[in-house]
C-alpha cells in the first residue's frame, strides 16, 4: 500500500515476487540436498575417497601449490583463490562416494580456472569486495529514503546497490558451470569414476548448479520488485 508518499512495510502485490523467489530456492535447495543423499550412498569402484581425488586431479592438471583441507560442515565445500585451498566438508573429506568425488572435482575445476586465469572467476572476484559493500548498505539507504518522506536520490543509490548482487549471481552462472564441466571431464578422462558413476556424479552437480541459478532468479526477482515499486516515483 502506499502511504504518506511512500511504500509503508504492509502488504502489496509486489511481494509475489519475493515469494516466488524463495519458492525457487527452496526447492532447489531440496533437490541438491535429496540428490547428493542419493549417491552418496553410491560408493565408487576406485575406492579412494574425495580428498585422494581431489589431490590426483590437482597434480593432474600440473597443480602442485593448493592445499587440501578438511573444514566442518555438510556441502559447505568450497575453493579459495586468495590463499590457494581447497576446502573439503565433513560430508566430503574421506567420503569414497560417487557424490563426494563429484563435489571434490567440482572443486578442483576451481582451482584449475584459478591457475588458467579463467576471467569469469578472476571477474567474480574481482568485484566481491563492491557487492559486499552494495548488499551491505543497500538496504539501510532504501529505509533511510522511505523515512526521510521518499528521497529518490537515496532509494534508487541503494536499488543500484542491491543491483550489484544481481550482476554477481549472474557473473557466477558461467564459473559455476564451467568447473562442473570440467569436473566431469577430468573424472571421466582420468578413470577416477566409472562411466556409469559419471552419470550420478553428474545429477549431483546438476542439482547444485540449478542452486546459483534460483539464487540469481531470486535476486532478479527482487530487483524487479525494488524497480516496480521505486522505479517511477518522485521527489515530493
Amino acid at each position: 500500500m502506499y502511504y504518506g508518499g511512500y511504500y509503508g512495510m504492509y502488504w502489496d502485490p509486489t511481494y509475489i515476487l519475493v515469494i516466488i523467489g524463495m519458492v525457487i530456492c527452496l526447492l532447489a535447495s531440496a533437490r541438491v540436498k535429496s540428490t547428493y543423499t542419493k549417491f552418496n550412498r553410491v560408493r565408487s569402484h576406485s575406492g579412494i575417497t574425495a580428498a585422494e581425488a581431489a589431490e590426483k586431479i590437482l597434480h593432474g592438471a600440473g597443480i602442485y601449490d593448493v592445499e587440501i583441507r578438511h573444514i566442518s560442515g555438510d556441502l559447505t565445500d568450497n575453493y579459495d583463490p586468495s590463499n590457494r585451498v581447497l576446502n573439503l566438508s565433513d560430508a566430503t573429506f574421506r567420503s569414497s562416494s560417487v557424490a563426494a568425488i563429484g563435489v571434490a572435482a567440482h572443486e578442483c575445476g576451481h582451482a584449475i580456472q584459478d591457475a588458467e586465469s579463467y576471467a569469469p572467476l578472476k571477474i567474480r572476484g574481482a568485484i566481491v569486495p563492491v557487492v559486499n559493500f552494495g548488499a551491505t548498505i543497500s538496504w539501510p539507504l532504501i529505509l533511510i529514503g522511505i523515512v526521510l518522506g521518499g528521497s529518490r536520490t537515496l532509494i534508487m543509490l541503494g536499488v543500484l546497490l542491491f543491483s550489484l548482487t544481481v550482476i554477481f549471481q549472474l557473473v557466477t552462472l558461467p564459473v559455476e558451470f564451467n568447473a562442473s564441466s570440467r569436473a566431469l571431464k577430468i573424472l571421466g578422462n582420468s578413470h577416477i569414476l566409472y562411466d556409469d558413476e559419471i552419470s550420478g556424479a553428474r545429477k549431483v552437480l546438476t542439482a547444485a548448479a540449478l542452486t546459483y541459478v534460483a539464487a540469481a532468479a531470486s535476486s532478479i526477482l527482487q530487483l524487479l520488485r525494488l524497480l516496480l515499486l521505486f522505479g517511477g516515483r518522485r521527489d515530493d
